[in-house]
């Protein structure tokens, strides 16, 4: 599964703008998010869809946001981890 490209992330335009308006992260690259100076939260492109990686405790957790009705399960989800 390979890091989302910009036509990816140009998808994902709105979810990245609503993530960027929490304001408690660093974006060093579009679509790149570190918190505490650790990488936290990437996107990535597949055949199945588009997903975010975010890292809760040590771990990282995939969550597919390809439909409106993900991304918004995946902001309330990130809100929490937040």
């Amino acid at each position: 599964m390979k890091h989302a490209g910009p036509a990816a992330l140009d998808t994902l335009a709105l979810l990245i703008g609503a993530i960027r308006e929490r304001g408690a992260l660093k974006e060093p690259r579009p679509g790149v998010f570190y918190r505490k100076g650790k990488a936290f939260l990437h996107f990535h492109e597949d055949p199945a869809g588009l997903f975010a990686d975010l890292r809760v405790d040590a771990e990282w957790e995939r969550f597919r946001v390809s439909e409106q009705d993900e991304r918004a399960t995946f902001l309330v989800f990130l809100d929490r981890s937040l």
